[in-house]
């Protein structure tokens, strides 16, 4: 059976009322409008990783909770570029970061550095760069971001209102810390 032009539309129009049915009840198409995330029920992130130039674009959560092959892939790519080491990362984490970019409206977040092997944590130690001996990077609890398009200060004062765990500052390289770990603040507040 062959569907028609007229077939498509109402179909589409079916699409349209059931999403629209989902939205929480007080959420206009005006404010949905203004904040895309708040009408989407998947909860979207980019990345582009500083060091690799590999990019990635996808939706990690929907209603039902964390999609795994989506997580893989954002798993591996905060993989230890040096080593080519990967683990889980802290889910967490890319709560975080949906949260940072409705917040702060960003779109593509930056990669300096997610996942670190211990041999890697090891030899940036001994470079210098105020690097902890027992790192969250480690453990996949802990990314160093920027967000394209907003401005570092910005993005660590969101972070910190967040209170989701630890942020530190590193205005000199342009860029934010955040971690899963108890919450705690460090480097020089943004003015």
């Amino acid at each position: 059976m062959s569907r028609t032009p007229h077939d498509d539309s109402g179909a589409r129009r079916r699409l349209l009322l059931k999403g629209l049915s989902t939205l929480p009840l007080g959420l206009s198409l005006g404010s949905a409008r203004a904040h895309p995330a708040a009408f989407a029920h998947d909860h979207r992130l980019a990345f582009r990783h500083t060091h690799t130039d590999e990019r990635l674009q996808l939706a990690y959560r929907d209603r039902r909770g964390y999609i795994e092959p989506a997580l893989q892939r954002m798993n591996w790519l905060l993989r230890d570029f040096r080593t080519g080491d990967a683990i889980a990362m802290d889910p967490r984490l890319y709560d975080m970061l949906h949260a940072l970019s409705l917040r702060c409206g960003g779109d593509t977040f930056e990669i300096i550095s997610g996942y670190r092997s211990p041999a890697t944590n090891q030899a940036l130690r001994k470079t210098g760069g105020g690097v902890a001996k027992r790192s969250l990077h480690m453990d996949g609890k802990a990314i160093d971001i920027r967000l394209a398009g907003v401005d570092s200060a910005r993005l660590c004062d969101a972070a910190l209102a967040l209170r989701a765990g630890g942020v530190g500052y590193y205005p000199e390289s342009d860029f934010v810390h955040i971690d899963t770990g108890p919450v705690r603040s460090w480097g020089p507040r943004p003015a």
